[in-house]
Parts: C-alpha cells; sequence; structure tokens
C-alpha cells in the first residue's frame, strides 16, 4: 500500500471543494471528488466514520478494495491507510470527536505522524 500511496502522490493535485463543519465536539471534514480522481488518504490513531454522500467510489482499506454507492456509512478503523477513488462525482464526509475548531489546526490534531 505504501508504495500505491507513493506513486499516487506523484500525479497531478485536485483541489477537493473540502468545507469544515463544527458541532459541539463534532467535527466533518466535507470534500467533493470529480469522477476519474483518487484522494490518498492518511492515518488516524482512533477509528472514525466516513459518509459517502453521493456518488460511487472504490475504497481501499487494508489491502481490500469495497464498491460504495451513496448513501451509505462505514468505518475507518485506527490505524489504517485509505484511498478513495470516485468512480462517479462524490461527495466524501469524514466525521471526528474532536474540541479543535481551528481548520489551520485541525490536521496536526487528527493525523498520526509516521
Amino acid at each position: 500500500m505504501e508504495n500505491l500511496v507513493s506513486e499516487l502522490s506523484k500525479l497531478p493535485q485536485t483541489d477537493l471543494g473540502v468545507e469544515h463543519h463544527f458541532s459541539d465536539g463534532l467535527y466533518a471534514k466535507e470534500m467533493h471528488l470529480p469522477q476519474g480522481h483518487t484522494a490518498v488518504s492518511h492515518v488516524h490513531t482512533y477509528s472514525h466514520l466516513s459518509i459517502l454522500a453521493t456518488g460511487r467510489a472504490h475504497l481501499v482499506a487494508d489491502g481490500v478494495t469495497q464498491t460504495l454507492t451513496a448513501p451509505c456509512c462505514i468505518e475507518i478503523k485506527a490505524g489504517v491507510q485509505h484511498i478513495i477513488e470516485a468512480l462517479e462525482n462524490l461527495t466524501w464526509f469524514c466525521i471526528h470527536r474532536t474540541d479543535e475548531t481551528d481548520i489551520h489546526s485541525i490536521d496536526q490534531v487528527l493525523i498520526k505522524e509516521k
């Protein structure tokens, strides 16, 4: 998986139209991924929920590929690198428990360091 992530990171990058949502200790990161594009995710030290709100996607996690069709909600386990490939234009939410509300610091709080 590490080689795949390394190779994907060399490809042209796309603006994912990220939007941030906060409510009483919850954070939702919303991204919009165009059909044919791939999002390489990072790793968290805890499990969290992800919601495919619109579209269809391939999700690769723990070396297993699933085809997801919106609407659906899945759990991303702690320590798992996951990759999202948009089979259609899609909207994806990652839901986290955190009290951090600064969008410039949120990734430092949520992402596991290598």
